[in-house]
């Protein structure tokens, strides 16, 4: 029972997200957890240290080193700036700025483009006397769909990518085309449901912004990226080319390293280690067999079901400590392969749920409070409907491209 009421603890905080009067946090909980599983004799220290699965942390790490290089020398502001500056209507704005934030998200982890993308949308949509909610719900919900493409799309994927061994180029072949059917049903809802920004006539001319660069950490950066894109499709661990790109951008005498660390998430990668431990502490009692057995019950291997559980329970604790919960029984599935193919899809999908369903969600909405409020209600009107469609879709899509 010890490890069961650890395991329970633990992701109750990761569902509310912290104890107010404790000031507990996820990562703290995790870290809780972990240290407990130990100490109450569940787990070893050596079953715990064998527990962290390295390619995770060691991909993500490596990502984020990448991304903080691409932020710092000014590539996502120019890209974006870019492509927004040539869109003269509203309508054509919005679809711009959706592109741009899911094919960004897709390789450059969903949170940072939100990071990125918010104040500069809301700069120009603000200089264009435009209602900024429209344009900010499209920012985070299209990273959110972006992301599903591939592994390197957002933290869940790396989870998956790296417990399934799913190569990247597979990954990416059977979501990524669900990915962009999920865009241009995202673009659609919103236009419809912000008809009156969007029916009318108007042109708009998009200023030029000036944007700051480094040339030559830019031109480092982008053909590092390029070179681990390349690497990925060409089926070489992930992990290892994630982080070999890293070392590379920290060879430099431009950038002082503690700018870079700035950009890694240290509390990120502490929790996953936590919960690894406590999930791995999880699976020493029978409840891995309780979940494969109501799993069997349940049909968690078709879609609907699958789409069903993954969406409940990524809207419940969020979606990483949801794909912890299904890892003991993925690999008693029928075809696991699919199995964790959906799991990606949906996990991600559920993230346009509501507000509260995605850290990309909270970023948007943080980051533009002091000028445009977006409230629960705002959101679940676009969200909810983005959500049960790209769910439907992906369905389907999974269903006839199944082998």
């Amino acid at each position: 029972m010890i490890p069961l009421v650890i395991f329970a603890a633990t992701f109750f905080v990761l569902a509310v997200g912290r104890i107010p009067w404790l000031r507990i946090d996820r990562t703290g909980a995790a870290i809780i957890g972990a240290t407990f599983m130990v100490a109450s004799g569940t787990l070893t220290m050596n079953e715990a240290w064998r527990a962290i699965n390295p390619d995770t942390i060691l991909l993500l790490f490596g990502m984020m080193i990448v991304v903080a290089n691409l932020r710092l020398s000014g590539f996502f502001r120019l890209a974006a700036s870019w492509v927004l500056s040539r869109t003269h209507s509203p309508p054509v704005l919005l679809v711009a700025i959706i592109l741009i934030s899911g094919l960004l998200s897709a390789f450059f982890v969903n949170d940072t483009i939100c990071l990125i993308l918010t104040p500069l949308v809301l700069d120009i949509t603000l200089a264009l006397r435009r209602n900024p909610v429209p344009y900010l719900i499209a920012v985070a919900i299209s990273s959110n769909i972006g992301s599903a493409g591939t592994i390197t799309g957002n933290p869940q994927n790396m989870i998956i990518g790296t417990f399934s061994r799913i190569p990247y180029a597979t990954f990416a072949a059977r979501l990524a085309p669900a990915a962009i059917f999920g865009i241009a049903i995202a673009a659609a809802v919103i236009l419809f449901a912000y008809r009156a920004e969007f029916d009318s006539a108007a042109h708009v001319d998009v200023p030029r912004r000036r944007v700051r660069v480094h040339g030559p950490m830019l031109w480092k950066s982008l053909l590092v990226a390029i070179g681990m894109v390349i690497g990925f499709f060409a089926g070489i661990p992930v992990d290892e080319v994630a982080l070999v790109g890293g070392a590379i951008l920290l060879i430099t005498r431009r950038v002082k390293p503690e700018k870079i660390y700035r950009g890694i998430d240290f509390s990120l990668l502490v929790m996953f280690a936590g919960l690894f431990i406590v999930v791995a502490g999880m699976e020493k009692t029978s409840l891995d067999e309780h979940l494969f057995a109501t799993a069997q019950g349940l049909h968690l291997d078709r879609l609907p079901v699958m789409a069903f559980f993954a969406t409940l329970l990524s809207n419940l604790v969020s979606n990483v400590p949801a794909v912890m919960i299904f890892k003991p029984v993925m690999p008693h599935l029928a075809d696991p392969q699919q199995g964790w193919l959906a799991l990606a899809l949906f996990s991600t999908f559920a993230g346009n749920t509501t507000l509260l369903a995605s850290v990309a969600n909270l970023i948007v909405a943080q980051k533009s409070r002091h000028v445009a409020e977006i409230t629960f209600w705002e959101y679940l009107r676009v969200g909810l409907p983005i959500t049960l469609l790209t769910i439907a879709a992906g369905i389907v899509w999974l269903s006839i491209t199944r082998t």
